[in-house]
């Protein structure tokens, strides 16, 4: 007679039971015959992505049976990390044609990311075409409106994600009559007119800061634990800074031998860490642009340069940017100054920021293609919160820890990789006659600029350069062109101030120098070089240095030389008269 002894556990995730090696000691966690049974909850996900909306529920366990997409890069993204072999797929075909629906694989779970671009605020300032957004997220709403209300629906929970915008340009209610679903109805002894999917009261608007995620990231999600019919409540986590998640992951200069994942502690080899060691470096023309962009926007707020890593990360986009205000700079690890000196994220280091983990890879044929992988998705970690929810929600054991990859399958992935420092050999260039407008500083909600075209008439570049006093943000600002009288009066106030000869000597003998010919300053602006003077950003630089050196926080009254002002800053008062100066002699050297 043999006798069998049992060594180990089922599931050491679960930990259902036990064994000691000379007794038997069971540890129940969860009803033993049920759990030796269960079978994983499906999920199949629409506008997949690169697929974080599902990472996160597999991370909780769940199994990601199928994925949709139009996006070519996308769907071999999530068959990759997923060993699916989903096609790329039109989502709008569901949008009238039920029997296509009806051919979907059931699953327990539904998820969605319908995209969002019309929906946002950055998009034409909020104006784009929303059409093409709301058909696509009716059509999501269709397809689980018939897995939810047909006969013996398998159907657990359903949820999507959108830009907080979104909630403005759909329904509260969607009935069947809404979902294009009124045959269906019919056919499935349903009421038309009953409600079949109900967003009011099944939405809410989270940051994925409060779940852990190291950026700041506002989205809206709807959807319901069918079974409770609301949007189950989600558990919140302590707030991480990038600083924290940085700590000791490697700089893309300095590679370490071993590798720890920030966000979820597996470990990998230096040589499966991919799309990070590569230079990111920008071209001191973009930085310059992007760092006056943030800090002294000509009508937004103040935002910080280099980015402030001790605050969850901004919102990443789903393009990648180095010279607006949107983008995400760091200051760079290599000792270099100019060009180089700052530079832009890596995608494995946005990956993390999102909350991938760092075997998850991201298969597009340039860094730009993975970035808007990325930039696109939901994060993992948001999706796990909303996982976890679900399994206890319907009364379903949890994970102990993430189901998390722990190797990386670098098998057919374009690997950003390069381990060579950049050369800066091809500056960037600009149109011929592109606009230029610039001004040292901003105080309070007036400027003076420097510019190559008429503010007052919005007109194209004309090779003329003026000085323009701007009052106010909004888009009726009021705006006044320095005359040859404002010039001559700002001279003889100035002449009375502590230090204003001296600043005035300053700006007629030393800095004039500086100052290239109009043509020149037009040239050098677009072609981003230098002919021995300085460069229309450098000027504006150097002017405010200048206007630093000799003035403080003192008030003057001006009304003769501001129109809509009756008291201003001296150093605005000096920055009329050195901008002025500027375009005064670039226009006799032209």
């Amino acid at each position: 007679m043999w006798i069998l002894l049992l060594v180990g556990w089922v599931d050491e995730d679960y930990s259902i039971f036990s064994f000691s090696e000379n007794s038997l000691v069971y540890n129940y966690r969860y009803d033993f015959i049920n759990n030796l049974n269960m079978k994983k909850l499906t999920v199949i996900d629409f506008f997949c992505g690169a697929g974080g909306f599902s990472e996160g529920f597999r991370q909780q366990g769940f199994e990601i049976i199928e994925g949709y997409d139009i996006w070519k890069p996308a769907i071999d993204t999530f068959n990759h990390n997923f060993k699916l072999s989903s096609n790329i797929t039109n989502i709008l075909k569901f949008a009238n044609d039920v029997d296509y629906i009806d051919k979907l694989p059931n699953s327990d779970i539904i998820i969605g990311s319908p995209p969002c671009v019309s929906f946002s605020s950055s998009n034409k300032g909020g104006n784009a075409n929303k059409e093409l957004g709301i058909n696509l997220i009716e059509t999501f709403l269709r397809i689980v409106a018939v897995k939810k209300h047909k006969e013996n629906s398998q159907l657990k929970a359903w949820y999507m994600e959108n830009v907080v915008n979104s909630i403005k340009h759909t329904k509260e209610i969607y009935k069947f009559t809404d979902l294009n679903l009124r045959d269906w109805a019919i056919k499935n002894n349903k009421n038309p007119n009953d409600i079949a999917i109900n967003i009011r009261d099944n939405h809410k608007i989270h940051n994925s800061a409060d779940f852990g995620v190291a950026q700041s990231r506002k989205r809206l999600f709807a959807g319901e634990l069918i079974s409770i019919n609301s949007f189950p409540d989600l558990e919140f986590k302590t707030r991480k800074s990038v600083k924290e998640i940085f700590k000791y992951f490697p700089n893309p200069s300095q590679p370490k031998s071993v590798i720890t994942d920030p966000n979820y502690k597996i470990k990998i080899k230096n040589s499966e860490l991919s799309d990070h060691y590569y230079d990111t470096g920008i071209y001191k023309r973009h930085w310059d642009n992007a760092e006056y962009l943030k800090t002294d926007h000509p009508y937004m707020g103040r935002m910080s340069f280099p980015e402030n890593i001790n605050n969850p990360s901004r919102t990443i986009t789903a393009t990648k940017l180095d010279n607006s205000r949107e983008a995400i700079i760091y200051k760079c690890e290599r000792n270099r100054c100019g060009d180089g000196q700052y530079r832009t994220p890596t995608v494995r280091e946005i990956g993390i920021l999102m909350s991938f983990p760092i075997t998850y890879q991201f298969v597009g044929a340039s860094e730009n293609s993975k970035w808007r992988l990325i930039g696109n998705a939901v994060c993992p970690m948001v999706s796990s919160a909303i996982a976890k929810a679900t399994l206890l929600g319907l009364g379903l054991p949890q994970l102990k820890k993430p189901n998390i990859i722990n190797y990386s399958n670098l098998e057919k992935v374009f690997n950003l990789n390069s381990f060579k420092e950049k050369k800066f050999e091809n500056p960037p260039t600009r149109k011929k006659g592109s606009r230029f407008r610039r001004h040292p500083f901003k105080d309070g909600n007036m400027t003076i600029a420097l510019s190559n075209y008429c503010l007052i008439k919005n007109s194209k570049s004309d090779n003329k350069w003026r000085s323009t006093i701007t009052y106010g943000t909004g888009k009726n600002y009021k705006v006044q062109e320095v005359s040859l009288r404002e010039e001559k009066l700002s001279k003889t106030l100035i002449e009375t101030l502590e230090n204003g000869k001296e600043f005035l000597d300053k700006v007629h003998n030393g800095f004039s120098e500086k100052i290239a010919s109009g043509k020149e300053l037009q040239n050098m602006y677009e072609k981003s070089c230098s002919n021995g003077k300085l460069h229309p950003y450098d000027l504006i630089k150097e002017t405010n240095k200048l206007i630093s050196r000799y003035t403080n926080g003192d008030t003057i009254q001006a009304k003769s030389i501001f129109k809509f002002k009756d008291q201003v800053y001296v150093k605005q008062l000096f920055a009329l008269y050195a901008v002025n100066y500027i375009s005064k002699i670039a226009n006799k050297r032209v």
